[in-house]
C-alpha cells in the first residue's frame, strides 16, 4: 500500500512518554505538572451541565453549515461581555479550534503556501499545516523584560508564499498578551504584504491582571482581514464537548464567510445537541472560569514563593493562560532533566516541546491541584539545586530568548 507523504510521521512512542507510561502502570506516584485537561484536575462542574444536551430540538436534523443561529448568537453574547459588538453573520462554528485552523488554511492558502507563527508556541500547528499542504514558518517571539514579537524578524520571514500570520493571544506557553503596539505592527505587515491575521484567543479569559485584561482582536483592525479562533474547550472548561468558532472581521469578511460556509457544508461536522446546549454553557462559564483562575493564580503565587529563596531557577514573566516557563541552568539536555525528574515522581514538559532550545527550559502547567503542584515544584527545585551544586555551580543561567 502507498500512503500519502503528508502522513509520513514517526509514530513510535518517545522515550519520555514510554517512561511516564511505565511509571504509571507500575502504580508509582506522579505529580503531573503537564496537566492541561480541566475535567481531570478536580474542578467542580454543575450537576445540571449535561441536561443541556437533552433539548428536544436536537432530534430534528437541520444541517446549517455555519451553525445554528441560537448557537452563534450565544457566541456574540460572549463577545458583548468583552465589550465587542459582533453579528452571527460573522461566525462559523467548528468542532474544535484545530478544525477552525484547518478551515482557515484551506480558505487562505494554496498547496505550498506559508503561514508565519511566532515561537515558542504550541506544536500542533505543524501537524495541521502538513495535513493541509501548508508550510509553517517560525518567527521570533523574544524575551526582553517580558515576551514580545520581533517585527523585523517577522518581516524577514515573509516571502511571496506567505498568506497569513497566526498568533495565540495570550500565547501558549509563554502567557504573553499581544500589546497594542504589537497589534499595530502586525496590522502594518498585513497591510503591506496583503496578509490575513489569524488570532487564537482560547486563553483570553485567563489573564492574571484582573484590572488590565487582554482585549479581544474581534474589534479594532477594520482594515485588516482578521480571523479570531476560540471555543469552549478553555472558555467553559469543556474540551470533550467539541465546540469552537471562527469570527471574521475586516475587509471582505462577507466573502470570507461565504467561502467558509462551503468548506463547512462539505463536512457538516457540528452536532445538534452541543449547538443547542451552547447558550447555556457559554452563559454559565464564570463558574468554571473562577475556579480555574483561583487555581492557576494560587499555583503561580506558590511557585514564586518557592523560587524566592534560591538562585538556580528563574520564572519568566507570564500574563495569562495555564502555563509558566522556567529558565534553568543549561547543564544537560532538558530531556535528560525531565527523565530524572520523572524518576523522582514529577512529570514536566521540556521546553523544546514548544520550540525552545534543547537545554535550559522547562514548561509547567498551573492547573494541577495545589498540593500536588506544590509537592512537584519542591521536588523539582531540590533536584535542580543538588544537580547544580554537584557541577560546582557551573552553567549559570544564560540570557533568555
Amino acid at each position: 500500500m502507498r500512503f500519502s507523504q503528508r502522513t509520513n510521521w514517526n509514530t513510535d512512542e518517545s522515550e519520555l512518554a514510554r517512561a511516564c507510561r511505565e511509571r504509571r502502570n507500575a502504580g508509582l506516584p506522579v505529580a503531573d505538572l503537564t496537566a492541561s485537561n480541566p475535567t481531570r484536575c478536580g474542578f467542580q462542574y454543575a450537576e445540571s451541565l449535561l441536561a443541556a444536551l437533552t433539548d428536544p430540538h436536537a432530534l430534528d436534523y437541520d444541517p446549517q453549515p455555519t451553525g445554528f443561529p441560537v448557537a452563534r448568537a450565544s457566541v456574540c453574547a460572549y463577545y458583548a461581555d468583552h465589550g465587542v459588538h459582533t453579528s452571527p453573520d460573522q461566525l462559523v462554528l467548528t468542532t474544535s479550534t484545530s478544525e477552525a485552523y484547518s478551515y482557515l488554511f484551506r480558505l487562505l492558502c494554496d498547496p505550498g503556501s506559508e503561514v508565519l507563527i511566532p515561537q515558542p508556541g504550541y506544536p500542533l500547528f505543524d501537524f495541521l499545516a502538513t495535513l493541509d499542504d501548508v508550510s509553517i514558518k517560525p518567527a521570533p517571539l523574544v524575551y526582553d523584560h517580558g515576551w514580545q514579537i520581533e517585527p523585523e524578524g517577522l518581516r524577514r520571514a515573509i516571502t511571496a508564499a506567505t498568506r497569513a500570520i497566526a498568533i495565540v493571544h495570550p500565547n501558549n506557553p509563554t502567557g504573553h498578551f499581544t500589546k497594542p503596539w504589537e497589534r499595530e505592527e502586525l496590522a502594518k505587515l498585513c497591510r503591506e504584504f496583503d496578509l490575513s491575521l489569524i488570532v487564537d484567543e482560547v486563553f483570553l479569559d485567563y489573564g492574571f491582571d484582573s484590572a488590565n485584561p487582554g482585549a479581544s482582536f474581534a474589534s479594532g483592525l477594520e482594515d485588516v482581514p482578521v480571523f479570531v479562533v476560540s471555543g469552549i474547550s478553555k472558555i467553559c472548561g469543556l474540551p470533550q464537548m467539541k465546540a469552537a468558532w471562527i469570527l471574521a472581521t475586516g475587509p471582505e469578511k462577507s466573502q470570507a464567510i461565504s467561502r467558509l460556509e462551503v468548506i463547512a457544508d462539505t463536512f457538516l461536522s457540528m452536532n445538534a445537541p452541543v449547538q443547542w446546549a451552547l447558550p447555556q454553557w457559554v452563559a454559565g462559564r464564570s463558574a468554571i472560569q473562577s475556579q480555574i483562575l483561583r487555581r492557576v493564580r494560587a499555583n503561580l503565587a506558590g511557585l514564586d514563593q518557592q523560587l524566592a529563596p534560591q538562585q538556580t531557577v528563574r520564572r519568566l514573566e507570564v500574563e495569562g493562560g495555564w502555563y509558566a516557563v522556567l529558565r534553568i541552568p543549561a547543564l544537560a539536555p532538558d530531556d535528560f532533566t525531565v527523565r530524572e525528574l520523572l524518576r523522582q515522581g514529577v512529570w514536566i514538559h521540556p521546553g523544546h516541546f514548544f520550540r525552545m532550545p534543547e537545554s535550559g527550559w522547562l514548561v509547567l502547567s498551573l492547573l494541577a491541584p495545589e498540593a500536588e503542584f506544590r509537592s512537584g515544584v519542591t521536588t523539582l527545585l531540590d533536584y535542580l539545586s543538588k544537580h547544580h551544586a554537584s557541577n560546582g555551580g557551573e552553567g549559570a543561567l544564560q540570557e533568555p530568548l
